[in-house]
């Protein structure tokens, strides 16, 4: 007799991920100096922190329109307001929550009214999806520059390789998608397709593709000069190849769902990979606590969203 798997409560797996972030900190406590990087967070410059928080704050402004320009391709219309309410509000609850989904879900959720949940789930997919690829664009950029121009950035032959084939692996992906989606037989390769379809017609269609790639690019720079903002204001000042090619790359960290909201596989990451800039693990450590604290500020809107509108369920056109 087939007994059904229970599946795992949720609660059990929040649990999990604020352990391993824990186990992640003691670790980088001792491995990368701790009480140092705690000594350059209590000197930290207020001013480049909060030149950090007005950039992450206009990086989620303009997320909200991207997502607002991609819906409409699907039928769904969102006002400005509205989608920057909503926006917010999904941001401070995958803040909170593990895996750093849940809140998009929830906007898919409430957008669904005008073209149904398979379109509002596809616009919320689509328009995260840019923003990772924007992401991996200036990874590449970056990295094929300092890679093959002396001055920008010394990689060491341990991160030279794994860079570069993530940078191939990323850029081959689409012509994979592409071929899987031509190999699979019957109903999958349909939905395959459909998919790659709607995500082209949501970023490439004429009437919206210079201002997709306008908003892609401008938030992505966002993030990154947020992250460099923290950096300068621990007094670790990165040079913008290095910010360009390592910042991506420690941003990347923070969509893997064993922690919460990334904390610890971030500040791992940073610790890891900001001396090959010269910087020290601590003051890695410390640019990348900076910038989660940050981010979490620039989040806080949403805590003002959810206590003033409760209905805050309605996505309006």
């Amino acid at each position: 007799m087939r007994i059904a798997a229970r599946p795992i409560p949720p609660a059990l797996i929040r649990a999990a991920q604020v352990a391993v972030a824990l186990c992640l900190f003691v670790w980088l406590w001792h491995a990368a100096d701790g009480a140092e990087a705690t000594r350059r967070l209590a000197a930290a410059d207020p001013w480049w922190l909060l030149a950090a928080l007005a950039v992450l704050s206009l990086q989620t402004v303009l997320s909200a329109l991207r997502w607002r320009l991609t819906a409409g391709q699907l039928g769904i219309l969102i006002d400005r307001a509205t989608a920057v309410r909503e926006y917010y509000l999904s941001q401070i609850v995958n803040q909170a929550l593990p895996g750093g989904m849940l809140g998009d879900a929830g906007r898919a959720v409430r957008a669904r009214a005008q073209a149904g949940l398979l379109a509002s789930g596809q616009a919320v997919v689509y328009e995260r999806l840019a923003g990772q690829i924007a992401i991996f664009a200036l990874l590449a950029a970056a990295f094929g520059a300092t890679a093959a121009v002396p001055g920008g950035v010394d990689w060491p032959g341990w991160l030279l390789g794994p860079v570069a084939g993530l940078v191939a692996a990323g850029l081959s992906l689409p012509l994979v998608l592409w071929a899987v989606a031509r190999a699979a037989p019957g109903r999958p390769g349909r939905a395959l397709t459909e998919l790659g379809r709607g995500f082209l017609r949501s970023m490439t269609a004429p009437e919206v593709r210079s201002r997709q790639i306008a908003l892609s690019l401008a938030i992505a720079l966002a993030n990154v000069a947020g992250f460099a903002l923290c950096a300068r204001a621990v007094g670790a000042p990165l040079p913008l190849a290095a910010a360009l090619a390592l910042i991506p790359l420690i941003l990347f960290t923070m969509v893997i769902p064993i922690t919460i909201s990334g904390w610890g596989l971030r500040e791992g990451a940073a610790a890891t990979l900001l001396p090959v800039a010269g910087l020290t693990a601590a003051e890695g450590m410390a640019a990348s606590v900076a910038f989660g604290l940050v981010f979490l500020a620039a989040s806080l809107p949403g805590v003002i969203v959810m206590a003033l509108s409760p209905d805050a369920g309605a996505v309006k056109s």
